[in-house]
C-alpha cells in the first residue's frame, strides 16, 4: 500500500491536472475505444501461421491504419496501389502509392 501511495504522490502534478484545465480529460476511455481495433488487431496477428505471414500481416494492418488516419478508403487505395503495381509503376515512385500521397479524386474513380 505504501508504494501505491508513493506512487501516487511521485505523479500526484499529472494526476491533479484536469482540475486547474477542463480541457483535460478525466479519463482516457475515448483513447482506449479508438485503440481497440488495433489492439485487437495485433492479437489476431498472432495466428499468421509464420514469421512471414506476421510480417506481411503488420505490413498491411499499418496501411489499412494510415488510410484511415488520412481519410482514405483503404479498399479503394490497396485495390488502385496494386493495380498500379502490377501495370508497372516505376519503383523509383514508390512514395507515390503511399496513402498520404493519394488525391481524393485518384480513388473515387477506383471505388
Amino acid at each position: 500500500l505504501a508504494d501505491a501511495i508513493r506512487y501516487a504522490l511521485s505523479r500526484w502534478e499529472g494526476l491533479t491536472r484536469f482540475i486547474d484545465d477542463g480541457r483535460i480529460e478525466l479519463d482516457n476511455n475515448a483513447v482506449e475505444r479508438s485503440i481497440r481495433p488495433i489492439t485487437l488487431n495485433r492479437k489476431n496477428a498472432l495466428f499468421a501461421g509464420s514469421d512471414g505471414g506476421a510480417e506481411h500481416w503488420a505490413i498491411i494492418a499499418s496501411l489499412v491504419e494510415t488510410c484511415k488516419l488520412n481519410d482514405v478508403d483503404p479498399l479503394a487505395y490497396l485495390t488502385d496501389a496494386l493495380t498500379r503495381i502490377v501495370n508497372g509503376h516505376p519503383n523509383n515512385e514508390i512514395d507515390h502509392l503511399l496513402p498520404w500521397a493519394y488525391c481524393r479524386h485518384d480513388l473515387k474513380a477506383v471505388a
